[in-house]
């Protein structure tokens, strides 16, 4: 059993916090080992794994996220058998996780909306409001909005910290990687040729006369339609749900994340890593490399 410790700088910080926590856990560290890193991110990034036991302490119960946070690092515990080095399937949400803003919002910002939308949009994302119900309301204050405002927006997307360097590592492991988003077509098919990946899954705006009409094209990507999708993709390579991987930020991200193997939690909502396996809140989307068992790019 070991825990994995990623912190958003070269030198991994001096943790006595979690040390004295250990000791005072009767945990005992067996050994300790450097991880690589993506010679990109080598100026902003290290890892290392603690190998532990313990005759007394439960670590299953133990909240190591919540610990690693005091110490601005990322922690996350795995038994040697989680650490899944045959991962087929890799799916991600999109909007804050591989980008670093929400669709909805930059495009209510264009229609003069912006700070209803985002309120409502943060309502949702913690899981305080019915995804469909805030979804289209949200919707229903872009009417009107001129459709190539859109494509505009989609040329400037700004990426998340690391993106590219998890999707350099799953292309070599031979790993698909496909958006499953609850944002939009015309993005998901931009971030999805910009970064390599092999398949996307997102709402279609209805546009009449070259203006947002207010709605989507059904069916509506939430929630439920994310869970199913992840395993109808992994049906149809004939692999089992333990060897995939999802990634994201809200609560309609939750059910894709418990049913993937590895479900990890990235810069979540409270909601959100309260309940996903894993958590990634300091560093970049390349962390959840650390979590499959081998590591190369």
């Amino acid at each position: 059993m070991y825990i994995t410790i990623l912190a958003a700088q070269p030198v991994m910080p001096n943790l006595n916090s979690v040390r004295a926590f250990l000791e005072d856990q009767h945990i005992q560290i067996v050994d300790t080992d450097a991880l690589p890193v993506a010679k990109t991110l080598a100026e902003v990034r290290c890892a290392e794994r603690w190998h532990l036991k313990s005759d007394s302490a439960d670590l299953d119960s133990i909240a190591w996220s919540d610990l690693g946070l005091a110490d601005n690092v990322d922690i996350n515990f795995q038994h040697q058998s989680e650490a899944i080095s045959d991962i087929k399937l890799a799916v991600f949400d999109m909007d804050s996780t591989l980008i670093q803003c929400e669709v909805i919002d930059e495009l209510a910002l264009r229609a003069g909306v912006g700070d209803q939308v985002s309120t409502i949009t943060e309502r949702a994302m913690r899981g305080e409001l019915d995804f469909n119900q805030s979804f289209a309301e949200r919707l229903s204050l872009l009417r009107g909005l001129e459709a190539d405002v859109a494509r505009q927006i989609a040329k400037d997307l700004p990426f998340s910290d690391g993106v590219r360097e998890l999707m350099v590592s799953l292309r070599g492991m031979n790993v698909k990687t496909v958006i499953i988003s609850g944002g939009f077509r015309l993005f998901a098919e931009h971030v999805a040729a910009e970064l390599g990946m092999d398949e996307f899954f997102a709402n279609t705006l209805e546009v009449s006369a070259g203006l947002l009409t207010g709605a989507v094209v059904p069916p509506i990507v939430n929630a439920e339609y994310k869970e199913a999708k992840l395993r109808e993709i992994a049906a149809s390579m004939g692999i089992s749900m333990r060897q995939t991987m999802a990634v994201g930020d809200g609560a309609n991200d939750l059910k894709m994340l418990n049913a993937a193997g590895i479900g990890v939690a990235f810069r979540a909502k409270p909601v959100v890593r309260s309940q996903a396996r894993y958590q990634l809140s300091t560093v970049g989307l390349d962390g959840a490399l650390y979590f499959l068992g081998k590591r190369r790019g």
